[in-house]
């Protein structure tokens, strides 16, 4: 679906289970879903002091019963499906007051769940009334639309965001609160504001810049903001027309850098760099046949080169894939893959250091480009 055909860029204001059905098919890579809680509240909440708490209780957040609010789940999850494209996944946060209902009709609607990560806060509202436990965190779900299908995942941006280490799946960030909460008339303009902390570790993990970003429940802008800081094209969806205004306005405020260079957004996934097979490595004479090859720094396990490309491991002959498995088997590990790129090790005829084949593949790699 060409992009010129889509209202990027724009703030649709309206009802999204009406709205999502008028964007073409297939036109979306990422949707990012902040819906109405479904909170349930019953009285006014008061602090100890007797100041009011702010909490949600506009009319976008009630619903008679959990068979409306679930028809509501049903059609907005729907159009989402009908719009993200077959490669595309959605992200929908919420709390316990809702995030297992919208779990469940999502599955159902043939979404595959990827993960479930936990936003804990470190600074959340205390649970005044002393009778059940501080509500601290809520739950994101993220899923693809197609069981399968090669989706967006960027691994090495996220743990270079995160000092090198592994992204987990408990993410400890703030409140939205000073001068990022918006204001209208020196009240919180919107109950749930989320930070724009948290939008960003979002589309920096699932998107590309010149990606697509759908967000049915826009409130007053957070992804749109966050998607033009990173170089994503964004829609918004918003039910309240005060909030259509203040998103209008907040988002037009954002200067994005005027360097035009996706790569300063874009961290290439390993995957996507050019395939070198083994074998080019005895072609441009980097490895010798006959030569040996260690299995891990302290050679436990030892293999020879084979000019076909292979190696021979106890008289096993296959890829460094296949006999680097057939080495962890040996060694009482039973795994279903081995990057041999990875666990196989040579000796450097230059240095006498002991350094991993991968080496020798990145240097093919600049040699090529």
């Amino acid at each position: 679906m060409e992009a010129s055909s889509l209202p990027l860029d724009q703030v649709l204001h309206g009802d999204c289970t009406e709205l999502l059905y008028t964007l073409p098919e297939k036109s979306v890579d990422v949707v990012f879903a902040d819906p109405p809680y479904n909170l349930q509240l019953q009285n006014e909440l008061w602090r100890p002091n007797l100041t009011r708490v702010d909490a949600v209780d506009e009319e976008w957040d009630r619903f008679d019963d959990f068979a409306e609010y679930d028809a509501f789940t049903r059609a907005w999850l729907t159009g989402c499906r009908c719009v993200l494209k077959d490669s595309g996944t959605l992200w929908v946060i919420g709390t316990y007051h809702n995030i297992y209902r919208v779990g469940a009709i999502l599955q159902d609607l043939g979404y595959w769940i990827l993960n479930d990560l936990v936003w804990i806060k470190s600074n959340p509202m205390p649970n005044f009334r002393g009778v059940r436990f501080t509500n601290a965190h809520e739950t994101l779900i993220w899923a693809q639309k197609k069981r399968g299908a090669r989706y967006t995942f960027n691994y090495r941006a996220l743990k270079a965001l995160n000092d090198d280490l592994q992204m987990r799946s408990d993410w400890y960030l703030g409140l939205c609160t000073g001068q990022e909460r918006l204001k209208l008339n020196g009240q919180k303009a919107h109950a749930t504001q989320k930070p724009e902390a948290l939008l960003y570790r979002v589309l920096l993990a699932s998107s590309k810049p010149g990606d697509v970003i759908l967000d049915p429940f826009f409130g007053t802008g957070t992804t749109g903001a966050v998607a033009k800081k990173l170089r994503r094209r964004w829609i918004g969806i918003e039910k309240e027309k005060k909030y259509v205004a203040l998103a209008r306005e907040r988002i037009a405020a954002v200067t994005p850098s005027l360097i035009e260079d996706d790569s300063i957004y874009a961290l290439p996934e390993k995957r996507s760099v050019p395939r070198v097979p083994f074998g080019s490595l005895l072609e441009h004479g980097l490895l010798q046949p006959g030569q040996t090859l260690y299995f891990g720094r302290q050679g436990r396990f030892t293999a020879t080169v084979l000019a076909s490309g292979q190696i021979r491991f106890n008289g096993v002959v296959g890829s460094i894939h296949a006999i680097g498995r057939e080495c962890l088997r040996v060694d009482g590990k039973n795994v279903p893959s081995c990057n041999g790129w990875e666990h196989w090790f040579y000796d450097d005829p230059e240095t006498g250091e002991r350094r991993p084949i991968d080496v020798l593949r990145a240097r093919l790699r600049k040699v090529g480009s």
